[in-house]
């Protein structure tokens, strides 16, 4: 087996909570009082362009939120968005290792709008880590098609074998590992550390 030298990492599920996932659109229609049913089938029909940079969040929110009176602010709805992106830190902690370590090229690959991808990034201190963001908001493509996995090869000029990614979702590890990528399913931080020395991967 080739030797390890780009390890890439998704982001919510690994290193923070997710973003706006159906868990975090869930406490905020709790917290604000909103319909569930009417609220999901608008957010369905915007996601993929929400993801992929092709709306603003602000466009989101018109169409999904603010296409009539609220009894609150578009700012107090942002504010809560936000909120709800916390860190894993011993997950940081150890990634920082990894990129302290000098040894590997660090990239994430992940799904997220643009203005919460930004918000994680500088909030989490991300830029500290990782070299490269293939996001979904940037590159105009989501996981698991496969040209986000490409495109994340293809700027680093490493070659799949020496490529490992780590996903907390066995479909987007799938994809990686028909394009020749090593890949691991984050099932917590020991388990991962243990999955990474057998690739011969150390801080």
């Amino acid at each position: 087996m080739p030797d390890i030298r780009a390890i890439f990492f998704d982001v919510g599920g690994v290193l923070l909570t997710n973003a706006w996932d159906r868990a975090q659109r869930m406490t905020a229609l709790e917290h604000f009082h909103l319909d569930e049913e009417e609220f999901h089938d608008r957010h369905e029909m915007v996601v993929s362009s929400f993801e992929r940079g092709k709306i603003t969040l602000d466009e989101y929110l018109d169409r999904t939120i603010f296409y009539r009176a609220r009894a609150f602010t578009r700012d107090e709805f942002r504010e809560f968005m936000f909120s709800l992106s916390q860190s894993f830190p011993d997950a940081i902690e150890f990634a920082q290792q990894l990129a302290d370590a000098g040894k590997y090229f660090l990239g994430t690959i992940n799904n997220e709008s643009r203005e919460l991808n930004y918000y994680r990034i500088e909030k989490c201190g991300l830029r500290r880590i990782f070299s490269l963001f293939v996001s979904s908001c940037f590159v105009g493509f989501r996981k698991p098609e496969r040209d986000i996995y490409r495109l994340a090869l293809e700027m680093t000029q490493i070659p799949a074998a020496e490529c490992c990614f780590i996903d907390d979702r066995p479909l987007n590890l799938e994809c990686s590992v028909k394009l020749g990528m090593q890949a691991i399913e984050m099932r917590g931080l020991a388990e991962l550390k243990k999955d990474l020395t057998k690739l011969g991967v150390n801080p």
